[in-house]
């Protein structure tokens, strides 16, 4: 077994953390606090710096996950943070930058909600930036299915057609400016005409309003149809997507923003002659670290753009950012930041500071 390495001083025997104790509302969210997670060989320890809020610890709270959910259940798929402890023949060094994200995290195991946290090693991506953390922890999830898309599902390469269906999504945001830096054209709905605008401040060269079906306007715009396409908003517009690119063109299915995820009595020859159809729903791995560093310094140097909606501070307000995600007012990332030092854990502290709607004043 590994000798481990740790940072200096000793964690903590507890810690706070967001706790979904049962399937429900709001209210199944309460803050406890509970043993440090206890690493085992081959895992990392990682002091909790921020972390996204997504859509998938909404579903969940609310108790609409697969079977590998159980409760209670400390959610987040997602988080960066330092290395607190971990194998000294891992490469990782305590108070080393690193994120990490999926591989269970936050559904069979406990997640990011969390002063610390525990994931194997190979879900772990190490990092040096100077960017702040609010930043930084809007980006494993949400760049590694962006990335992951364009590169695995789509095979984008530059000079090519890229349409997002599901633009002001927070990965269709992203895939737009990832596309953008490969050197790509891209097309990218919204259903809404008012945020045009925050698709074209993106990157994306010809945004769409989407009535349901939008083949014709791609048509329009480029003729012999896209190189590539990434189907966020679902099986229910797919047969429009493919129609939009051209033969020997691909489609990527990543995500069902409205909801539906397969299609009744389906027939492979709804696809189009020549259009091929692929699937992207990958993990960690899929996002390199030396991908991950260019993309950090990419928006260091103002190439790539952050799609943050909104910043929280302290976990007594995940349970106003989980509101704010569920109602999708606001497009972009929702990322909530722990303190730098965090004030020893307080025995009566399991209840809320705030409201379901924000802190107490």
């Amino acid at each position: 077994m590994s000798r481990p390495t740790a940072a200096d001083g000793a964690a903590p025997t507890t810690m706070r953390a967001v706790v979904v104790t049962r399937p429900g509302g709001l209210d199944a969210l309460e803050i406890k606090d509970v043993p440090v997670p206890v690493r085992e060989p081959g895992w990392v320890r990682i002091r909790v710096k921020a972390f996204g809020v997504n859509e998938s610890e909404v579903t969940t709270r609310k108790g609409e996950s697969d079977a590998q959910v159980t409760y209670p259940r400390v959610p987040g798929i997602e988080g960066v943070g330092v290395v607190d402890e971990a194998d000294e023949d891992s490469g990782l060094r305590p108070g080393q930058q690193v994120a990490t994200m999926m591989g269970g995290m936050g559904r069979s195991y406990d997640g990011a909600y969390a002063q610390y946290v525990t994931v194997p090693a190979a879900q772990v991506i190490p990092f040096e930036t100077g960017l702040p953390w609010e930043v930084v922890g809007a980006l494993p999830e949400m760049f590694q299915t962006a990335y992951g898309s364009l590169t695995t599902g789509l095979d984008l390469k530059a000079g090519q057609t890229l349409l997002i269906r599901g633009g002001t999504s927070t990965v269709g945001l992203s895939a737009a400016t990832i596309a953008k830096d490969l050197g790509a054209t891209v097309l990218s709905t919204t259903r809404s005409p008012e945020r045009a605008g925050q698709l074209r401040a993106a990157g994306v060269d010809h945004p769409l309003v989407d009535n349901g079906t939008i083949a014709d306007q791609v048509r329009d715009l480029m003729p012999e149809g896209v190189d590539a396409a990434l189907e966020l908003v679902g099986c229910s517009v797919l047969a429009d997507t493919l129609r939009t690119v051209r033969r020997h063109g691909t489609v990527c299915f990543t995500g069902a923003l409205a909801g539906q995820w397969t299609i009744p009595d389906f027939t492979p020859f709804m696809i189009p002659g020549g259009v091929r159809l692929t699937s992207y729903g990958g993990q960690a791995a899929d996002l390199p670290a030396d991908v991950f560093a260019h993309q950090l310094q990419a928006i260091a140097a103002g190439r790539l753009t952050v799609p943050v909606a909104k910043v929280y501070h302290g976990l007594e307000q995940v349970r106003a950012a989980q509101t704010d995600v569920e109602s999708g007012t606001t497009p972009g990332k929702h990322v909530v930041v722990l303190p730098t030092a965090s004030p020893p854990p307080n025995p009566a502290s399991s209840s809320w500071a705030g409201s379901a709607r924000g802190p107490m004043p």
